[in-house]
């Protein structure tokens, strides 16, 4: 393992958080999970995106803060493997699909003052996922305020995604995962590890699972 600080991330229904459990058991290492369920302002948004966006971005920006904070500007940070399921930056491209133009740049406003103080990974993992099969996972996980996203919203933040991580050139192992089932095929899993074990230069690295 050459990283000592990786990101996993997609879509909503990606299965960032498997792969980040699964992960951090073949590492033994330390587990940063998205903390969405705290979020009161969710189900609310998904009733009334107009209402309740920027509220819930702010909500999100603050715990994932406070959460990058206490898991990672620790002692140990660079003596053991951090896993986390999502990347700081993720606060940044909702806002930017859920936000009207001038409370996005209010927004952002926030988040340029916050982002420096959080360390950045080393390597970004990102599983690319065809929306059907994303709304495929998303009712097998069947959480009821998600049964009813649309289509055109997870375009949206798929395309929002992809623009930001091809423009910011970051060190990217951008994984096809159109068929991807990391509990069950041991094959896919092992795709990723080996990846891991590999230095790569900034830019994206394309990984396809057999």
């Amino acid at each position: 393992m050459k990283y000592n600080f990786v990101t996993i991330e997609g879509n909503i229904g990606a299965g960032k958080t498997t792969l980040a459990h699964l992960l951090s058991k073949h590492y033994n290492a330390k587990l940063i999970l998205e903390e969405f369920a705290e979020n009161p302002f969710l189900p609310k948004f998904y009733e009334s995106p107009e209402q309740y966006a920027f509220p819930l971005e702010l909500f999100f920006m603050a715990e994932r803060y406070k959460q990058q904070k206490e898991l990672l500007q620790t002692k140990d940070m660079f003596q053991q493997i951090t896993i986390s399921d999502y990347i700081f930056t993720k606060c940044l491209l909702f806002a930017k699909v859920n936000l009207p133009e001038e409370e996005f740049r209010l927004y952002q406003k926030l988040f340029d003052i916050i982002n420096p103080q959080i360390i950045q990974p080393e390597i970004l993992i990102y599983l690319h996922t065809p929306v059907n099969k994303l709304q495929e996972n998303i009712k097998k996980r069947n959480r009821k305020y998600e049964q009813s996203i649309p289509n055109d919203y997870l375009f949206s933040l798929q395309e929002t995604y992809t623009q930001y991580i091809k423009q910011h050139n970051i060190k990217t192992l951008f994984v096809d995962a159109s068929n991807a089932d990391f509990l069950e095929n041991e094959m896919h899993l092992k795709v990723i590890t080996d990846a891991l074990d590999k230095e790569y230069e900034n830019g994206q690295h394309y990984l396809v699972l057999p």
